[in-house]
């Protein structure tokens, strides 16, 4: 079975970086559509684009789609982190500027308000990408690794010098609902000196101690403090759920995250599909679907705070 939204779900937000005001909508797609951004804000031209691996554009802050007649949008980690980890395949997302809200910083508003309206099963194929060996990118001291295991798995480590931050690793088996209770409600996270450097390049103008985690050596910035003692590296695997959602189906794979970004995930599902013999479509049964993310979520997996 696939799965998309029972109805239509509205956002309205800021855009991180621009902080342009964004409105949203969230729409149910038929069985086989994947999923879909639409610029509704663009007139004339091609303004669908496609959530896909391939249509990534290389950009340092966040994770940018853009199609082949240049219509774009940026930050849409959280979404697709949202999406995937409430199994849904197929989806449109219409969007009147070229941002997806940042919102709160985490994904849990978005998980929040579809679970609200109801994810609706479809009868068609649920399909996932079997991982069948080895492949690994790097970047100086960051490491991005796929290889063969059941069921998603990510296994993230971070190393910062900030005394608040510091080095965090976890791991988590990202079936029955594990991204809902665990990092959905991780938010960004973001040095003092960092959003300096960004504003006075004209960047994170829709950041606040109220959308990200700010650190600033020992201090955390942020009122309220943290909502999970290691939510950094939560929000760097929620990051990487998002990003890895891009390869177009749920991953069976153990993913391998060491101070690894969005631009050197997507490397690594370029480099998966361009390895002869590192994957294969796998048709999922019951029995392999209850394994993927998201199936089986439910209210009561929600974070207090939702």
């Amino acid at each position: 079975m696939q799965n998309t939204v029972r109805s239509a779900v509205t956002f309205d937000g800021r855009g991180l970086h621009s902080g342009a005001p964004v409105h949203m909508v969230l729409r149910p797609a038929g069985a086989d559509t994947g999923i879909w951004f639409r610029r509704s804000d663009l007139v004339g031209g091609n303004t669908l684009i496609p959530a896909i691996w391939d249509a990534v554009v290389p950009s340092r802050l966040c994770t940018l789609i853009a199609n082949a007649e240049g219509a774009s949008v940026s930050t849409i980690e959280h979404l697709m982190a949202a999406l995937a980890g409430l199994a849904i395949n197929n989806a449109l997302i219409e969007i009147d500027g070229p941002e997806v809200p940042i919102l709160d910083g985490s994904a849990v508003p978005f998980v929040a308000a579809i679970l609200a309206v109801g994810v609706r099963s479809q009868i068609a194929q649920a399909r996932a990408i079997r991982v069948l060996k080895r492949v690994e990118v790097r970047d100086g001291e960051a490491l991005a690794r796929l290889e063969p295991a059941e069921m998603l798995e990510i296994d993230f480590r971070i190393d910062f010098t900030d005394g608040a931050i510091g080095k965090q690793s976890r791991k988590l088996n990202m079936s029955n609902g594990a991204f809902v209770r665990e990092l959905s409600d991780s938010r960004t996270f973001c040095r003092q000196s960092d959003v300096d450097a960004m504003r006075a390049r004209g960047q994170a103008l829709g950041g606040t101690l109220e959308n990200a985690v700010v650190f600033d050596g020992d201090k955390i910035l942020s009122p309220g403090g943290l909502r999970h003692k290691d939510e950094p590296v939560r929000h760097k695997m929620l990051d990487a759920l998002g990003d890895l959602s891009l390869a177009g189906a749920p991953l069976l794979a153990r993913y391998t995250g060491i101070r690894a970004g969005h631009a050197l995930t997507n490397r690594l599902l370029r480099t998966l599909f361009a390895t002869p013999g590192a994957f294969m479509i796998d048709d999922c049964d019951a029995l392999a679907g209850g394994k993927l993310p998201g199936i089986g979520v439910h209210h009561g997996d929600l974070p207090l705070l939702a």
